[in-house]
C-alpha cells in the first residue's frame, strides 16, 4: 500500500506540517472536549497525589509553604506523563525547547499560586489559633481553590501553545522564512 500526501492548492509543505502538528487538525489527536476532559481527569488524579502529600506533611507540623510545594511537586511529575501520552497523544521523547521548558513555565505559574495560597492561609490561621485538623482542613481549601482557579488557563495554554506544536518559536521561525515568489 503506497501512502500517498497530498498538499491542496495554495498550501505548501511548511503549512501543511503546521496543520498536522496543529491538535485540532491531527487525524490521531482527540478533540478538543477530549482534550479537556481527558486532562480534567488527568488533573483530578495529580490532585489526588498532592492533597495527600499535602494533609500528611500538614498533619505532621511541616511548614504550609514547604508542604504546598512537596505536594505540588507530587502530583505534577505524574501528571505531566499522563496528561502528555493521554490528552495529547504525545509519544517519544520530548523536546526541551518546545515543549517541556514551555511545560514548566505554565506548570510553575499554578505551582506559585497554590504555594501563595496555602502561605496566606498559613499567616491568617497562625494568629487565629486554628490548629489540629481544622487548620489542615484551612490550608488545604486554599490549596484546592488555586487548582480549581488555574485548571483552565492552564489548560489552554498546554494546549494551543505547548503541546499544538505552533509555539511562539515556530511562529517566529515561519515569520521569518521568506515568501517564495509567485512567479518563480
Amino acid at each position: 500500500m503506497v501512502d500517498v500526501t497530498t498538499v491542496s492548492a495554495g498550501q505548501n509543505a511548511a503549512d501543511q506540517q503546521e496543520s498536522a502538528d496543529d491538535p485540532d487538525n491531527r487525524p490521531d489527536q482527540p478533540t478538543f472536549f477530549a482534550r479537556m476532559v481527558r486532562a480534567l481527569m488527568s488533573s483530578g488524579l495529580a490532585t489526588g497525589m498532592s492533597q495527600v502529600t499535602l494533609i500528611v506533611l500538614l498533619t505532621m507540623d511541616v511548614n504550609p509553604t514547604v508542604a504546598s510545594a512537596a505536594a505540588f511537586v507530587a502530583g505534577a511529575i505524574p501528571n505531566y506523563f499522563v496528561a502528555r501520552r493521554w490528552a495529547w497523544n504525545r509519544k517519544g521523547k520530548p523536546d526541551f525547547k518546545r515543549e517541556l521548558l514551555p511545560y514548566l513555565s505554565v506548570i510553575a505559574l499554578g505551582g506559585l499560586a497554590s504555594m501563595t495560597l496555602t502561605t496566606v492561609a498559613g499567616w491568617i490561621t497562625e494568629p487565629l489559633r486554628i490548629e489540629g485538623f481544622v487548620r489542615v482542613i484551612v490550608l488545604d481549601v486554599a490549596f484546592l481553590s488555586s487548582y480549581a482557579l488555574v485548571f483552565l488557563i492552564k489548560f489552554l495554554l498546554l494546549d494551543r501553545f505547548v503541546y499544538s506544536g505552533s509555539n511562539m518559536q515556530k511562529i517566529a521561525e515561519r515569520a521569518a522564512q521568506p515568501q517564495a515568489s509567485a512567479a518563480a
